[in-house]
């Protein structure tokens, strides 16, 4: 194997990135933590983008921002993403106030999404799309020949308090990301989440799985300044028959910033077979995910990476008023995960 307060709309504008110089940092940007505002949007690299684009509108209701997808390349495109040579398509898509982030590579190509992925697999990374009704949003699904990835909708059961109530399914994409359609009962997650007037409201988290939680928090709460919302601890048959993984126990943590969906943290407590993420997993491989951050300043993240590695080689400038921000860095956390942090 090879946010809604910063008005950010990624991949949906029609100019390329322009390359202007970096400002000098001295040795003190990384004494401090970058703090991050919101999370703007959640991407993934698809093979077809048409072929994704009609999937996301027409099977779970999302929306197209701007007329048309954009196509990206050029040297400031290929140090942010770490790839050389780089020429990309991208789409944005929206559900409710949250977007996603489409990116198809037309060169160079990357290596298919891999077909054994489990849940354990540290490149795991699913988005979880709220719906307001599971057996009609379950035979939605079926009825556009879903491929699924759970035995079929999960009833978290009663003895686990956080959980008790919360019915969830996971399924996969034309590539075959995983996915997830969940419903809260009253009383659980944002008040939002209780209005029956669409299908599917919008997306709660995006969920990573991680190798330790301690070590994460250490990337994600000490670095970046994201804020612990939650915590817990599943198990049990049902939670075994939604992953798709016999004995599944999981540590979960959700972590937010002031506006965005959240990150939610997996840990596999049992079995610790999962596999980690390749060395040379890139921006164009199918496995990859990449979550956009708002911050005040990413230049910090160059001397302070808080366990994870850095994509690109420097904080990239591009024009702020064509792309939606003035400079980025990619960088990967402890597990190998994506997270691309942007300056307002």
């Amino acid at each position: 194997m090879r946010g809604r307060n910063v008005r950010l709309v990624i991949g949906a504008v029609g100019a390329l990135f322009l390359a202007l110089p970096l400002h000098a940092r001295g040795p003190a940007d990384g004494g401090r933590p970058v703090r991050v505002e919101s999370v703007a949007t959640v991407g993934t690299t698809v093979a077809d983008l048409a072929r994704s684009t009609r999937f996301f509108i027409d099977v779970l209701g999302f929306a197209l921002e701007g007329n048309a997808p954009s196509e990206f390349s050029g040297r400031p495109f290929e140090l942010l993403h770490g790839l050389f040579g780089a020429r990309a398509r991208v789409a944005t898509l929206r559900l409710g106030r949250e977007r996603i982030e489409l990116t198809e590579y037309l060169a160079p190509r990357g290596q298919p999404y891999p077909v054994d992925t489990r849940g354990n697999d540290r490149w795991f990374q699913h988005i979880a799309i709220i719906t307001s009704d599971m057996p009609e949003a379950y035979a939605r699904l079926r009825e556009h020949g879903v491929a699924h990835a759970s035995s079929g909708p999960q009833r978290l059961p009663d003895w686990n308090p956080g959980a008790a109530g919360i019915a969830a399914f996971y399924f996969r994409d034309p590539d075959g990301h995983f996915l997830e359609i969940l419903q809260f009962p009253a009383g659980k997650g944002e008040a939002r989440w209780q209005a029956k007037d669409t299908l599917f409201l919008g997306i709660d988290h995006t969920a990573i799985t991680v190798g330790s939680t301690t070590t994460a928090l250490a990337f994600y709460r000490d670095g970046l300044g994201l804020t612990v919302a939650g915590h817990g601890e599943n198990y049990g048959e049902e939670q075994e028959h939604l992953n798709n993984v016999f004995g599944a126990r999981l540590r979960i943590t959700t972590l937010r910033a002031t506006d965005g969906p959240g990150i939610e943290l997996l840990e596999y407590l049992a079995p610790r077979t999962g596999r980690p993420a390749p060395l040379d997993l890139a921006a164009n491989d199918l496995a990859h995910w990449q979550t956009t951050l708002v911050a005040d300043d990413p230049a910090p993240l160059l001397a302070a990476q808080h366990g994870g590695g850095l994509v690109s080689p420097d904080v990239v400038r591009v024009d702020a008023a064509a792309f939606g921000f003035s400079r980025g860095v990619m960088l990967r956390d402890p597990d190998g995960h994506a997270m691309r942090v942007v300056a307002r």
